[in-house]
């Protein structure tokens, strides 16, 4: 088979190596990709934008591409899959219809209440006085969200009143997000730990992956701005069996549910963001799509090929497929550029990338990364995905951060404690 990967990140590159892997794949087409992908074994980069349909379609039939698989939420927003099949394509992912419960937040709550799905208490607002004064009567702690897609970026937990209305302000006034900003979503503030669960599903069933921690502030205990994710490890503990099966049966299929009741098939993969609270989980977001990074550990977690799996989802017949996952715990580190989620320099050779890759069960993934005259260079806020394997998560934590000072790059920065919160959990 011919695959085609859409997408340049640390998501995609792990999807192009997990694909690649298979038996079944004979070349791995990547649109874009970074320099991790133009490494990786029958593997290669396509210069074109992930938001451009046309080519991607050409490029598809001209190169006979059997799959086409996307990573990112950005071109499943704006409905590449639709596109794809009026072309007669086979792809996976979720149509537009279905990708707005990524693609709005106040969508994807009306969704979650209607479906009996349990989730924080909101009101949305397209305005800034309004939403002021509600923040003013309300109180903090309390979480502001710009209603579409801001790369990760739009979400703010408030501490303070002051400082809900800077996030109210930077929306609405000085429109950070532009279009994404026009409508915003206000929530109570849900205590707890978060967790991610990921599934697949053909639109009727639904396979869940094993589950995994993100970290999003971009300093050591869960301080500063939220940034795409920091790193992930899996499985995380607080995700209980019970809990593990809860969010399958009244969070998950409920959601599929619900969609099909509207007529929205969705056909992909499910991403719930928890917060696992006193009262059991709640959802803090849907996505639709693999989360990044968690899907750096979470694939090389996964023993079974992932082709077959995609496939059932496509043709919807994912009722009789299992998933094998070796036994062991994974961890990915992100190594960011300085300043990231805020401005950032890109251009800096990286240096180490071949010595981390020597060690045990080390593997580097590329997310913001370009390659130029033979040299791996920094290209983005996000860098690198320093992703182990080991029999447990202690051994995991500490042979990870081995393979982290070996890699180099100007003003590098990563947190030091990813994984921390498990081990505290599991002493």
């Amino acid at each position: 088979m011919k695959v085609l990967v859409v997408g340049s990140g640390g998501r995609e590159h792990a999807l192009s190596w997990k694909i690649a892997q298979s038996n079944l794949a004979e070349k791995v087409f990547v649109a874009p990709g970074n320099a991790g992908t133009a490494l990786e074994e029958k593997c290669e980069n396509v210069d074109i934008n992930a938001n451009d349909f046309d080519s991607l379609i050409s490029f598809a039939k001209n190169e006979k591409i059997d799959l086409t698989v996307v990573g990112p939420e950005d071109p499943l927003a704006k409905g590449i899959v639709d596109e794809f099949e009026k072309n007669g394509l086979k792809i996976f992912g979720p149509k537009k219809d279905a990708a707005m419960i990524e693609a709005s937040k106040a969508f994807a709550k009306e969704i979650m209440f209607s479906a009996g799905i349990p989730t924080a208490e909101y009101k949305e607002f397209s305005e800034f006085d309004a939403a002021k004064k509600y923040v003013e009567e309300k109180g903090a702690p309390i979480v502001v969200k710009a209603d579409g897609l801001a790369a990760g970026k739009g979400v703010t937990v408030a501490k303070t009143i002051e400082e809900a209305i800077s996030a109210l302000k930077e929306i609405f006034i000085d429109k950070v997000f532009g279009k994404s900003g026009e409508k915003v979503v206000i929530e109570e503030f849900l205590e707890g730990e978060e967790a991610s669960y990921l599934a697949f599903t053909d639109g009727k069933h639904v396979l869940p992956l094993v589950s995994s921690q993100d970290h999003k502030p971009v300093y050591d205990n869960d301080e500063g701005p939220n940034t795409g994710g920091m790193g992930a490890y899996s499985p995380a503990p607080v995700v209980t069996d019970e809990i593990f099966s809860f969010t399958t049966e009244n969070i998950a299929k409920p959601l599929i549910n619900e969609l099909n009741k509207r007529g929205i098939v969705y056909k992909g993969i499910i991403y719930a963001g928890l917060m696992i609270t006193q009262d059991g989980p709640k959802v803090l977001e849907f996505n639709c799509r693999f989360g990044d990074p968690e899907t750096q550990p979470v694939l090389y977690k996964m023993r079974s090929d992932i082709i077959p799996i995609i496939l059932s989802a496509v043709d919807g017949n994912l009722s009789s497929v299992n998933v094998e996952w070796y036994d062991d715990a994974t961890i990915c580190v992100v190594l960011a550029s300085g300043g990231y989620p805020k401005s950032y320099k890109k251009g800096y050779e990286i240096t180490g990338i071949e010595d981390a890759e020597k060690l045990e069960n080390i593997k580097v993934f590329h997310a913001g990364t370009k390659l130029e005259n033979n040299k791996v260079l920094t290209n983005g806020g996000r860098v690198l995905g320093v992703t182990c394997r080991a029999k447990d998560l202690k051994t995991a934590i500490d042979n990870v951060y081995k393979a982290v000072e070996k890699i180099h790059f100007k003003d590098m920065h990563f947190r030091k404690d990813i994984g921390a919160k498990a081990l505290r959990r599991l002493s």
